[in-house]
């Protein structure tokens, strides 16, 4: 028998309508702050995430899904490597939405030359080779948006200002939330800090991690996000990026405090707040829910070089990304339910098999009404099926019987009260209406 892969999970019943009740929430919340949604193939080609992401970042030297069609896997194998590969043959599994939506804005010049700033909103499956474990799943869910075109510090506030109502809506309370936020500078002011970091690296070598040592050449500000405890600890005393902002970054990083603080946001400043991927410039932040277990819940940042990396012209850019199942192991920590409730329904219920062609007439009468309606197909007894009107949990149940056939009536069972009336049939689906 066939089995899911470890480390993924089949949506489905509650957990599936909690998917749907997130995309609803970010639907709503989104588009009030004008922002549409698209949706980007899993699969793209590898230097869409190589130029994106970067290639010092674990996401894509260690988690990133390859995909090669059989044929091309035995040419590979026969070759022993991809070096005679063209670029659309190098593909893999998306693992995170910025990098393909910028690369679909470039593609289809979403943000022309003077043009209004693209403001986008994704809720996708992403793809990363983690080892499974709480919170970190090899196919997982995220919401997303990215707002490119606009540089105002004020776009860093309103996306931070629009995640945390996000997560208000979504059952958070904001005592239960912490905000972190910090500036990685830019590249007028991150090169200079970039070189203390890593010699400061170097000096303490004997005590980083094999990891950090190789970061310290590719990108040392990744050693502040390593999750060995030694180097964590070395790394509190390293050089903070807040004490080398060049003078642009720090006007900016000032600015989208005072927004925050003007709307009532709160916040903690943490200077070694680098995210995990390269890239980031300027703002960053992430929320977290404290002794829930399950770290950052989402989180995101300003992204002003990314487009330009991706092959089109100087545009800024700045968003976040959510994660479904973190939200949810977040929510049970704090004893909290995101499921909505099954949607209610209307049970028709037949008799006996002479009454089944009215049943059937009744059931589509319903539906095309937009009444969700259920009916036996299996040949119960109306006992039967008064049981599993009740498991199905429908509010009403019309029963139709051959006294109901011959008076041109339909039995309305009130599956709460167990009140009943008889209706005439051709007011059924008023008389359902008025009940919702």
């Amino acid at each position: 028998m066939g089995q899911r892969i470890q480390g993924t999970e089949d949506l489905y019943g509650g957990y599936m309508r909690s998917w749907e009740h997130m995309q609803d929430v970010a639907r709503h919340l989104f588009g009030t702050y004008g922002f549409d949604r698209i949706e980007t193939p899993a699969l793209e080609q590898v230097d869409t995430f190589v130029h994106g992401i970067g290639e010092s970042t674990d996401v894509v030297r260690k988690e990133m899904f390859r995909v090669f069609s059989g044929a091309l896997l035995d040419d590979l194998l026969a070759a022993g490597n991809e070096s005679g590969l063209k670029p659309r043959q190098r593909m893999a599994m998306r693992p995170e939405g910025t990098a393909g939506v910028v690369r679909a804005a470039v593609e289809h010049n979403f943000v022309p030359q003077g043009g209004t700033p693209a403001k986008l909103w994704y809720a996708e499956a992403m793809f990363r080779g983690e080892r499974p474990q709480k919170g970190r799943l090899r196919q997982f869910h995220q919401v997303g948006v990215e707002w490119l075109g606009a540089s105002d510090p004020a776009a860093d506030a309103e996306s931070i200002i629009m995640l945390m109502k996000f997560y208000e809506q979504m059952g958070f309370s904001p005592a239960n939330m912490k905000l972190m936020i910090n500036s990685m500078g830019d590249a007028e002011c991150r090169p200079a800090y970039r070189e203390k970091v890593k010699q400061f690296i170097l000096d303490h070598k004997d005590q980083m991690c094999e990891d950090c040592l190789e970061r310290a050449e590719i990108n040392p500000l990744r050693a502040f996000d390593c999750k060995n405890e030694g180097c964590h600890a070395v790394m509190k005393d390293a050089p903070l990026i807040s004490d080398n902002l060049c003078d642009d970054c720090r006007t900016h990083y000032e600015q989208v405090k005072a927004y925050l603080d003007a709307a009532g946001i709160l916040y903690i400043e943490d200077p070694t707040l680098v995210r995990g991927l390269d890239y980031y410039t300027r703002t960053v932040f992430e929320v977290e829910i404290p002794n829930a277990g399950v770290g950052a819940i989402g989180g995101g940042g300003r992204y002003d070089g990314l487009v330009e990396l991706e092959g089109g012209k100087p545009t800024p850019g700045v968003g976040f990304a959510v994660g479904f199942e973190r939200i949810m192991l977040a929510l049970e920590a704090l004893g909290v339910s995101a499921e909505p409730a099954a949607p209610s329904c209307v049970y028709v219920a037949c008799a006996g098999a002479e009454q089944a062609p009215v049943v059937f007439d009744a059931v589509l009468a319903l539906r095309e009404a937009g009444i969700r309606c259920e009916a036996d197909r299996t040949g119960r007894s109306l006992k039967a099926q008064f049981k599993q009107a009740d498991k199905m949990g429908a509010a009403l149940c019309v029963v139709i019987g051959p006294d109901e056939v011959e008076a041109g009536v339909v039995t309305l069972r009130d599956m709460e009260s167990h009140e009943q009336v008889q209706v005439p049939s051709d007011q059924l689906v008023a008389e359902v209406k008025a009940r919702q």
